[in-house]
């Protein structure tokens, strides 16, 4: 199985930024810990604060990867090219979220991705990419 990971704008600032809301552990040991995790997947990671960037990726992997796990940060509430990048490909998308976005500013409510997406995973800190990738694992063989 070959995953990909997104993430997007100013999720490279991991573990620097608003560390009461996202943490104080940057995401590279962390997808180093998720590698260790699941060593039979093929786990790959992207990150880009360019929106273009990022829906270049999703056409790049979209037909060919087993599932997509997309943070897209702020692009989640404003990104309809996004959005349409997701619907456009094969490949299932699961949106992610470190922090409860529904118990956030109202603006942070709505996500344009989301109906273009196999699921939404929110509010459980990093742990939340770690359920992802379990949702793309077929009942059983866990």
């Amino acid at each position: 199985m070959k995953l990909q990971i997104i993430n997007g704008p100013n999720l490279n600032l991991l573990g620097k930024r608003e560390k009461s809301i996202y943490g104080d552990l940057s995401f590279e040991p962390f997808f180093d810990s998720l590698r260790d995790q699941f060593p039979q997947i093929q786990l790959e990671y992207f990150q880009n604060n360019s929106e273009g960037a990022i829906i270049d990726k999703i056409h790049e992997i979209g037909y060919e990867y087993d599932g997509i796990i997309i943070n897209a940060g702020a692009y989640t509430h404003t990104s309809l090219a996004i959005a349409d990048a997701i619907a456009a490909v094969t490949t299932p998308v699961v949106e992610v979220h470190i922090s409860n976005v529904h118990a956030r500013e109202a603006y942070r409510h709505h996500s344009f991705l989301a109906k273009n997406c196999v699921g939404v995973i929110a509010g459980f800190g990093l742990n939340s990419y770690k359920l992802a990738i379990e949702s793309f694992i077929p009942e059983g063989t866990q």
